[in-house]
């Protein structure tokens, strides 16, 4: 009779050979599945002029048929963007958001101080939108 430790120890190695491959097979036909969907997109807009639209349960892929630039511009292209950084931070959606918000609660506020209302939550609202900017800013 065999030892039931190390039938479990056998049984645990070959599930982790086998959870790994599958790991692989599943990421592999994923991109390719994806690879396949962007190319039928992209088919379908050239042919029939209109974006493909993904089912409603598909919300986290997007797709955008991106403009083929040529070689040249495009190598000029990401030397002119590999220093700097600060436009890296600006293209951040949360920045961008943030930066929206602080725009709409600072022209809130300039209407109230006109008016005479009270301003005291429209002042808080900036100053944590304000924190939220710089943390924001800071962590990218």
């Amino acid at each position: 009779m065999s030892d039931p430790i190390s039938e479990y120890l056998q049984w645990k190695k070959q599930g982790g050979e086998l959870r790994f491959r599958a790991k692989q097979a599943i990421e592999v036909r994923f991109r390719e599945l994806l690879t396949e969907a962007a190319q039928l997109a992209e088919a379908y807009k050239e042919d029939f002029g209109i974006t493909l639209a993904p089912p409603a349960v598909v919300t986290a892929f997007k797709f955008k048929t991106g403009g083929k630039k040529p070689a040249a511009k495009k190598a000029a292209a990401v030397a002119a963007a590999a220093p700097a950084t600060a436009v890296v931070k600006a293209a951040d959606p949360k920045v961008t958001a943030l930066e929206k918000q602080l725009a709409a609660a600072k022209k809130k506020l300039e209407a109230a101080q006109a008016k005479g209302a009270a301003t005291k939550n429209l002042e808080d609202r900036i100053y944590e939108l304000e924190d939220d900017l710089r943390l924001a800013t800071h962590s990218v």
